[in-house]
């Protein structure tokens, strides 16, 4: 598999353990090799005890496969995947504060949180705070919109994201178990020029 030497944006999965220290030492593993994370999310996965992290971060193919491996040394990691934004379902929580007596004296403000797909999570006599989710893009164009109304605070969450391709950590966890002593299971196929090794 020939070597990508052009930079784009991957997010990188990474299913752990929970247990207390180690996002430090994964963010060690980026600082090491001076790599910026763009975007970093931690949450519960769909398997009870088990959490999942989204990392984003925009480099070649070779040094994300090279991060990736790094990161399955770590002994509480169960399991890493990367993908490119083509293969994931993804989004982004943002909010927006802004002057309600501005808002309310225009009325095509209304229309514009329409095509963006914002809602009013809170409504007050000095501000309003609208909610929308998408892309960065989506997110970014309404922040240029909103300049012009007067805009007070602006904040977008990490990303969030589903690999298309993935029947779920159950089905991995299934495989584990039923693997037999000294069997390799292949998969993803970024890692290890097309597959990725488990070694039990």
């Amino acid at each position: 598999m020939e070597t990508n030497i052009a930079k784009q944006e991957f997010t990188i999965t990474v299913y752990t353990e929970n247990q207390v220290g180690l996002l430090n030492r994964i963010a060690i593993i980026f600082s090491r090799r001076k790599l910026n994370i763009d975007s970093l999310n931690t949450s519960p996965s769909e398997v009870d005890s088990i959490h999942r992290f989204n990392i984003v971060i925009t480099e070649t193919e070779d040094v994300i496969r090279k991060v990736a491996r790094q990161l399955e040394k770590q002994v509480e990691v169960l399991k890493v995947y990367f993908n490119t934004n083509e293969d994931i379902i993804w989004q982004e929580l943002a909010l927006y504060k802004v002057p309600t007596d501005i808002i309310a004296e225009k009325v095509s403000v209304e229309r514009l949180l329409r095509q963006y797909g914002a809602r009013a999570v809170v409504i007050r006599s000095d501000y309003t705070v609208f909610e929308t989710t998408g892309h960065r893009e989506e997110t970014d164009a309404l922040v240029e919109v909103l300049r012009e109304y007067g805009l007070i605070e602006f904040v977008r969450s990490a990303r969030i994201a589903i690999i298309k391709a993935s029947d779920g950590f159950h089905t991995k966890i299934n495989e584990f178990e039923n693997q037999q002593p000294g069997e390799q299971v292949f998969e993803n196929e970024y890692l290890n020029n097309g597959q990725k090794v488990f070694t039990m």
